[in-house]
């Protein structure tokens, strides 16, 4: 339900990370906050991976019923994903069910999984190119209804391979290919090829690419959901541990360095370093985050393949208490100011 009908409007952008199947906590963060739609608005979206995959179910509803129609389109992507739950390799035992624990971390199956995919890739292991995934999503993310949603702006995100540089789809160049490119993990999938050049998942450049925002959307307000915690105490031991905190590392890398960049122009803007009137042609951001740092820090790099049903529930419920969190502690500073110091958190 909406904090308040007779609020002023305020319109945000949205910068969603990719994490596979833990994007399902950013289904719940959009579930929540398009409840306030009479209030709170979205002007652009960018997106990488599970985020792209979001954003693209969140303007095929809107197009057609606004609010409400993307919030159905988004649950109805995620129960689609959560059919794909047969494909799961490995899946949780009897044990993590009854305990209930999402990670298969300490699976041998994982670690199985884990050592096959170092030693052979995805051109080996899998010549036809077979992918459950984007079969689920051909079938039902309609490209024609998002490129036609003229409300909000969309920008997807993935890896040039030979480059290494990050290439932005906007809306009016979306295709399925395109979202694929921005979730191909590259020791999990033959990398997409579109007008001939490869790309792979667009976490390793942008996770999520904020730049498009500051630079075709109005909005001064940016919203970052985050998926990766930042931090996590001690000093991982085990290969397995290693593995998730390298993977933590390397895709918050791109949007740590982004904020760094947009914390330093920001303080040009503040203090007033910019003569001649070249502060005149920067844009003064106000920086927000919605996450859940400690129960993210609880899911290990493995869960983030466990798309069953019942785990994707749960992390949706996570991402709407979030939401809902943030939303009553920083409504005022919307349109105002950030909400999150980019210094402290990122720098």
């Amino acid at each position: 339900m909406s904090l308040s009908s007779t609020s002023t409007i305020k319109t945000i952008n949205l910068a969603l990370q990719g994490g596979g199947a833990h994007g399902a906590f950013t289904w719940g963060v959009l579930d929540r906050l398009l409840e306030d739609d009479d209030r709170l608005k979205i002007e652009g979206i960018s997106g990488t991976s599970a985020g792209a995959m979001n954003a693209a179910a969140l303007l095929q509803g809107y197009v057609v019923d606004g609010a409400a129609g993307a919030r159905r389109t988004l649950d109805a992507f995620w129960q689609g994903i959560g059919r794909l739950s047969a494909y799961d390799v490995p899946q949780r035992s009897l044990l993590d069910l009854w305990t209930g624990n999402w990670n298969t971390d300490s699976s041998p199956m994982t670690a199985m999984t884990d050592a096959m995919q170092r030693m052979f890739s995805p051109y080996q292991t899998n010549p036809l190119n077979l992918n459950p995934l984007r079969d689920m999503v051909s079938g039902m993310i309609d490209v024609a209804a998002i490129r036609s949603c003229q409300q909000i702006k969309l920008f997807i995100s993935a890896t040039c391979v030979e480059t290494g540089r990050i290439r932005v789809f906007e809306r009016h160049e979306l295709t399925i290919d395109a979202l694929m490119a921005s979730a191909c993990l590259p020791l999990a999938f033959q990398a997409v090829e579109i007008d001939k050049t490869a790309y792979w998942d667009g976490g390793y450049v942008g996770n999520p690419a904020i730049f498009p925002l500051i630079y075709n959307c109005q909005s001064p307000d940016v919203v970052l959901v985050q998926i990766n915690p930042l931090f996590r105490p001690g000093t991982p031991n085990t290969p397995m541990e290693i593995i998730d905190r390298l993977n933590e590392i390397t895709f918050n890398a791109a949007l740590i360095s982004e904020m760094r960049a947009i914390a330093f122009v920001q303080r040009l803007v503040d203090q007033d370093h910019l003569k001649n009137g070249e502060a005149q042609h920067l844009k003064s951001m106000n920086m927000h985050v919605v996450a859940a740092e400690e129960e993210m820090r609880k899911l290990g790099v493995a869960s983030k393949s466990n798309s069953s049903p019942e785990f994707l529930r749960y992390l949706k419920g996570i991402g709407r208490e979030a939401a809902d969190k943030w939303l009553k502690e920083n409504w005022d500073a919307i349109g105002e100011r950030s909400s999150v110091d980019i210094r402290k958190m990122y720098l």
